[in-house]
């Protein structure tokens, strides 16, 4: 038997060698590797089964962590291979946490190891909030200054690859004076070096700078017109950048992208839907963010139906889906009703990022679902070292406890809220404990709440409260909220309407005249009715 093995086992060796082109190949290979105890010997084989699973398309990055757990995680190709992984996914401070462990082990990094690791700080750095404790507790903030400084004792300064990894880490921390170092020391600039620096300086709002440098620049691309539209788009002149997208000469899947997000962040959800129309008549292939931009107009208009063929479009590719793509779809089905299918996209995604816990979490809240709401938060936080609420997740759970009318709930998941994930409450966590109180009839708890906060009381809180007060009958306490209101902002008909109900209802006919008599003495405006209709 031992002999037939050592004639059988090269030959195996080098069927699972071949090009993979699905997961069931690398399980096949994984298992064959376990079986004949090979795992810990078969370096490049295990390496190719990494590489394939993390960063093909069609691979799974949670099985490829799972088969780099099981490794020595002292090889600095396979190290190298999860940073690369982990930055270009949506869970880049992993690609840290790699590159933490190579450093404190002695794992050698060689240039394309601090490349990666200096794009996986910009990520991180570029989509940190100030409230991630993790963030702030690694040092992200410095991380790309001390890589910089291994990157000079070590002599990889000079890589153009680096080089421009640095100005990126640097320009997404807005320390554009040190990327600009960094660009005027550089020997060699390519055209990413150039569009890097202006993109740099158009963040911090210099366009100035940023239209110099554009007029410098020895040779252009599509990239840096790119960069002139995402400039119109993050400031909301969505006319200046259908100017541009209009002279652009080539186009590629970014342009259309910026342009989709453009009249999404306008709020012209019509018209993203639109423009993906036109992409697709072009024949741009969408990508992730196009998707991203789609679903998410989708989900504010309600169109299930184009949510759903990009569903069953990615599901038909046999793409892998997860991250931010996952998110949403969980979110579109949530906003659209269908919470059975935002449930079937989150329990089939392996790596779910917070921002998927929680459309999950407020999708089963506000169509009325609480116990589930608040049992998926009790799984979340089961998560240890994987995923963590924030205050996001905590206006889910307070609008579950809202629509529940769970009180005692409520009270105590704001405090828990603050005391153990030492978040500040903001309007919107006020809001729902101002709504919960309102909606059960502890208005004077409401009241309190409202005047304890008087930085950030506005006239939403009152308003809600006002409401309640109608639905409770307290004419003293809606006066109040009256009063408070006008301090805020000019009244509305809507709220003369309310307070003059309220009179109403309790036969203080003199009240409800002098409401009458103001409005017409103001001149406040009537707000006409109006009906959607969607014509198909």
């Amino acid at each position: 038997m031992l002999s037939m093995n050592r004639t059988i086992l090269p030959d195996l060796l080098r069927r699972h060698l071949q090009p993979l082109t699905s997961m069931k190949q690398v399980e096949s290979a994984q298992a064959f590797l376990t079986k004949t105890g090979l795992f810990f010997t078969q370096q490049p084989l295990l390496a190719k089964l990494i590489a394939f699973a993390s960063l093909s398309p069609l691979g799974c990055l949670s099985h490829a962590q799972s088969l780099f757990e099981e490794t020595a995680m002292d090889d600095p190709f396979i190290c190298g291979t999860m940073i690369r992984a982990y930055t270009n996914s949506d869970f880049p401070i992993r690609g840290i946490h790699v590159y933490n462990h190579m450093i404190i082990t002695g794992v050698g990094c060689d240039h394309f190891t601090y490349n990666f690791a200096l794009k996986a700080c910009a990520r991180v750095i570029k989509g940190m909030r100030r409230d991630d404790v993790e963030v702030f507790e690694l040092g992200i903030d410095c991380k790309g200054g001390e890589i910089h400084g291994r990157v000079l004792k070590l002599g990889f300064d000079s890589d153009l690859y680096v080089q421009n990894s640095l100005l990126f880490v640097y320009a997404q921390g807005g320390s554009v004076g040190l990327a600009r170092k960094v660009f005027d020391e550089m020997s060699e600039r390519s055209v990413s070096s150039w569009n890097i620096m202006i993109s740099a300086y158009d963040q911090i709002g210099d366009f100035e700078s940023a239209d110099w440098l554009l007029r410098l620049m020895p040779e252009k691309n599509v990239v840096s017109w790119n960069t002139l539209l995402g400039r119109h788009v993050r400031l909301g002149d969505i006319e200046a950048a259908k100017m541009v997208f209009g002279e652009m000469v080539e186009r590629d899947a970014v342009s259309w992208n910026s342009m989709i997000a453009g009249y999404v962040q306008v709020r012209d959800y019509g018209g993203a839907l639109v423009l993906f129309r036109e992409m697709q008549a072009a024949e741009v292939e969408a990508n992730e963010v196009t998707l991203i931009s789609v679903l998410g107009a989708c989900a504010e208009i309600g169109e299930l139906e184009i949510g759903r063929k990009i569903h069953e479009s990615l599901k038909g590719k046999q793409n892998r889906i997860g991250g931010y793509l996952g998110t949403a779809l969980v979110d579109m089905y949530s906003k659209c009703g269908k919470l059975s299918s935002a449930w079937e996209v989150f329990s089939g995604m392996k790596m779910r990022p917070v921002g998927c816990w929680n459309a999950m979490i407020m999708g089963f809240a506000v169509h009325g679902h609480c116990e589930e709401a608040l049992k998926l938060f009790g799984d979340m936080e089961m998560q240890v070292g994987e995923v963590k609420p924030n205050r996001i997740t905590f206006v889910g759970v307070l609008i579950a406890c809202s629509h529940k009318g769970l009180v005692e709930d409520g009270r105590w998941y704001f405090s828990y809220m603050i005391q153990k994930y030492k978040i500040v409450p903001d309007i919107k966590h006020y809001g729902c404990m101002v709504d919960l109180l309102s909606r059960w009839g502890l208005l004077d708890e409401a009241y309190q709440m409202i005047k304890a906060v008087p930085s950030m009381a506005n006239s939403l809180l009152w308003r809600t409260l006002l409401g309640a007060c109608k639905v409770h009958g307290n004419i003293e306490l809606a006066e109040q909220c009256f009063e408070q209101l006008a301090k805020w902002e000019p009244l509305k008909d809507a709220d003369y309407v309310l307070l003059s109900n309220i009179y109403a209802e309790a036969e203080k006919w003199d009240g409800v005249q002098r409401l009458r008599n103001e409005m017409v003495c103001k001149g406040v405006p009537k707000s006409l009715g109006f009906s959607h209709v969607e014509m198909k």
